[in-house]
């Protein structure tokens, strides 16, 4: 582009310096390199002194020439910036995050969570708060957990995972995934594009039909055109919003304590003889029993269930008696 440009100057040079020689001007000849361009910088970088624009037509015209030449340079540097810009600020990238944080004070963890998504323009999607128990060795206890789902612009994703970490004593896990879907959103711009000029073509056979059955063909046909139509942009529109807005997901966890050790039992040696004394007590303990029972037996219950039971017995004895024929 550039050396065409170069080429039209060196032209247009040439043409006005013919003009001024034919005009009266003085002659002079000037040889033209077209391979040379620094020839129009040497031209305008002359004094304004020596030459006006009213008594040298051609300076003014190689003046004039060098001013196009800039400005296409400051065009191409323009458009080749405004190239940049807009790639970058198309770029469409889905982000999600997945956190799992220990927290010292549940309650202020999930009060300052609640905050930061008000300040940086987000809202919660769902969330959830259970209780579990925990047994530390010595008693069981109730301990609160929490889980949020936050839709946050993508533009504060960042921000908010570093706000996040902040609140946690530690983080015991931590996901992110970026997914580019830029070409995937040029293509199905490119589909909408080609599918939306094929239904005003067929908007215009529709106008050209002369049967009914012609037009009710091409209106079906048109129907199936749209309908792929919607769907498209029923996708454009999913991935639009979905690259707009990042995903978090944060479980929340209290800080536990330590878990207490059970004692540990301490084996008991083998003492053959501390268990022969210990059967021989035994032993001595149940001939103790059997002789306190016989003890007793006569000389307490004997005597005294004796007499009565004696009696009982011989009235027994005497009524089962038979009488003599």
């Amino acid at each position: 582009m550039k050396s065409k440009l170069y080429w039209l100057v060196l032209f247009v040079l040439l043409g006005s310096l013919l003009l001024s020689a034919c005009g009266g001007a003085a002659a002079t000849e000037v040889y033209v390199d077209p391979g040379a361009p620094a020839m129009f910088a040497a031209a305008t970088e002359a004094p304004a002194t020596e030459a006006s624009a009213m008594d040298d037509p051609a300076a003014a015209v190689m003046a004039a020439a060098q001013e196009v030449v800039e400005d296409a340079q400051r065009q191409e540097a323009n458009a080749s910036d405004d190239l940049t810009a807009a790639f970058a600020s198309n770029q469409m990238i889905i982000k999600n995050a997945d956190l799992r944080l220990q927290v010292k004070d549940m309650d202020l963890a999930i009060d300052r969570t609640t905050q930061a998504i008000g300040d940086l323009g987000g809202y919660i999607v769902n969330s959830r708060v259970w209780y579990q128990d925990f047994y530390d060795g010595v008693e069981t206890k109730k301990y609160k957990y929490a889980a949020v789902t936050i839709r946050i612009p993508v533009g504060q994703f960042e921000r908010l995972l570093g706000r996040l970490r902040g609140l946690s004593v530690k983080v015991l896990d931590e996901t992110a995934t970026g997914e580019d879907v830029t070409n995937q959103y040029v293509d199905l711009q490119s589909q909408v594009t080609n599918l939306e000029a094929t239904r005003d073509r067929i908007k215009s056979f529709l106008e050209d039909a002369k049967t009914v059955d012609e037009a009710l063909r091409i209106n079906q046909e048109l129907s199936n055109v749209e309908a792929q139509i919607e769907a498209l942009k029923g996708q454009l529109n999913y991935l639009q919003n979905r690259s707009s807005v990042s995903t978090v997901n944060v479980n929340f966890e209290p800080e536990l304590p330590e878990v207490k050790p059970l004692p540990t039992p301490t084996p008991i040696a083998w003492n053959p003889g501390q268990t022969f004394g210990n059967a021989t007590e035994t032993l001595t303990s149940a001939y103790q029993g059997i002789a306190d029972f016989l003890i007793w037996f006569f000389v307490a219950f004997l005597p005294t269930a004796g007499p009565p039971l004696l009696i009982l017995w011989l009235i027994i004895k005497f009524a089962r008696r038979k009488p003599k024929n």
